[in-house]
C-alpha cells in the first residue's frame, strides 16, 4: 500500500460522511498516473502554489491602490487568510482540508491588476465580458504551463468557479471557501481602512459590533464559531440567520463607507482608463503580445479579444504601470 493509499484510507476512517473523499474525486480532464505520496487534492494545492499566477498575487491590489505602507493586504495575503480560515472550519467539521486549501489558494488567480477596478475596466470593453471567478478557472484550465493548464480536479475547479456570493459550490469544502472569502475580506478590509484613517472602530454600526464583535479578533472568532456550530453534522455549510444578516449588514456598510470611499478609490478612475487603453492598444496590435499569447490565438484558436484580456488580467499593478509608460509616455518625460 502506498502512502497515498494509506492517506485515503485514513480519510474514510476519520472524515465526516459529508466530506469530499480524495479517492472519490470526479477526476481530471486529462487522466494522469496517481502520485504514490500525495492525494489528488494535495497535488492540486501544490500545483496552484507553484504557479506563476499565484506568485503574481503578491503585487495585485486588494482594496487600496498602491498603498503607502507595508501592512496593507494584497490579493496574496487575502488568499492566505481565506485559506487559513477555511482550513480551521474544515478541520473542525472533519472535512477535507486539502481540498479547501486548494480551492482557497486558487480562488483569486484570475484577478486583474488594481482589484475590482481592473475587473470592471475589462468587463466594459471586452465583448465577451470579464469576471474574475471565470478567469480564475481559465487560468488553471488553459493559461498556466504554456497553454496546457494545471489539469486540476473537477472539485477544485468547481469551488474556484463558485466562490462568489451567488455561487453554489458542489462540495461542502467549496461552500466553506465561499463563506470564508467574505469573512476574510470584510474583516481585513476594516483593519486596512482603520490603518488608512478612513474608518474608526466606533464608526462601525453598533448593532454589528454588538452581534459580531468590536475587534477583528472577536469578529473572526464569532463568525467562525457560528459557521461551525450551524454546519456540524449537516450536509451543507451555513450560518445562523442572525449572524448572516449581521454580516450582510456589515458588508453593505463597508461598500458604502470604504469600497466607494474617495480616499480608497481616488486613483481608481486613472487605473480604469489605463487598463482600458492597454486593452485597446493590444487589441489593435495583437502581434505585439508575448509569444505565449500568440500561441493561444494561433494554435489554440482562442479569440483575440479574450487573449488580450488574458494578458492584461495577468499583469501585476506595477507591471501594468510599466507597460503603460513604455507604450504611451515619451521616454524623456519619464522620471
Amino acid at each position: 500500500m502506498t502512502i497515498r493509499e494509506r492517506t485515503e484510507e485514513q480519510e474514510f476512517a476519520t472524515f465526516s460522511p459529508y466530506a469530499a473523499f480524495s479517492r472519490n474525486s470526479r477526476g481530471r480532464d486529462r487522466e494522469e498516473e496517481p502520485c504514490d505520496i500525495r492525494t489528488v487534492y494535495q497535488r492540486d494545492r501544490d500545483r496552484i502554489l507553484h504557479s506563476k499566477s499565484f506568485r503574481r498575487l503578491k503585487q495585485k491590489t486588494q482594496v487600496f491602490l498602491i498603498p503607502e505602507g507595508d501592512h496593507y493586504r494584497t490579493r496574496l495575503t487575502h488568499t492566505l487568510e481565506v485559506s487559513q480560515l477555511s482550513r480551521t472550519i474544515a478541520k473542525a467539521l472533519r472535512l477535507n482540508e486539502d481540498l479547501v486549501d486548494a480551492i482557497a489558494l486558487g480562488h483569486d488567480l484570475g484577478h486583474t491588476p488594481f482589484g475590482h477596478a481592473g475587473e470592471r475596466a475589462l468587463n466594459a470593453v471586452c465583448p465577451f465580458g470579464f469576471a474574475h471567478y471565470e478567469q480564475s478557472v481559465r487560468v488553471v484550465e488553459l493559461l498556466e504551463k504554456g497553454g496546457e493548464g494545471l489539469n486540476l480536479t473537477w472539485e477544485v475547479r468547481d469551488g474556484i468557479r463558485n466562490h462568489r456570493t451567488s455561487g453554489t459550490p458542489y462540495t461542502l469544502e467549496g461552500q466553506i471557501v465561499r463563506y470564508c472569502d467574505k469573512i476574510a475580506y470584510i474583516n481585513h478590509d476594516i483593519d486596512d481602512a482603520e490603518r488608512a484613517g478612513i474608518l474608526r472602530e466606533e464608526d462601525i454600526p453598533e448593532e454589528s459590533r454588538r452581534i459580531i464583535g468590536d475587534t477583528t479578533r472577536k469578529r473572526l472568532n464569532t463568525l467562525i464559531h457560528d459557521v461551525v456550530e450551524h454546519s456540524e453534522g449537516r450536509g451543507s455549510i451555513a450560518m445562523s440567520d442572525r449572524m448572516e444578516s449581521a454580516m450582510k449588514y456589515l458588508r453593505a456598510f463597508m461598500f458604502q463607507h470604504v469600497y466607494c470611499n474617495n480616499v480608497a478609490k481616488r486613483e481608481e478612475d486613472k487605473a480604469v482608463r489605463m487598463i482600458q487603453e492597454l486593452y485597446h492598444f493590444y487589441n489593435g496590435q495583437p502581434e505585439l503580445l508575448p509569444e505565449e499569447y500568440q500561441y493561444l490565438m494561433k494554435e489554440k484558436g482562442e479569440a483575440q479579444e479574450r487573449v488580450v484580456c488574458d494578458y492584461i488580467a495577468g499583469m501585476t499593478d506595477s507591471y501594468s504601470i510599466h507597460k503603460y509608460k513604455e507604450l504611451f509616455v515619451p521616454e524623456s518625460w519619464q522620471g
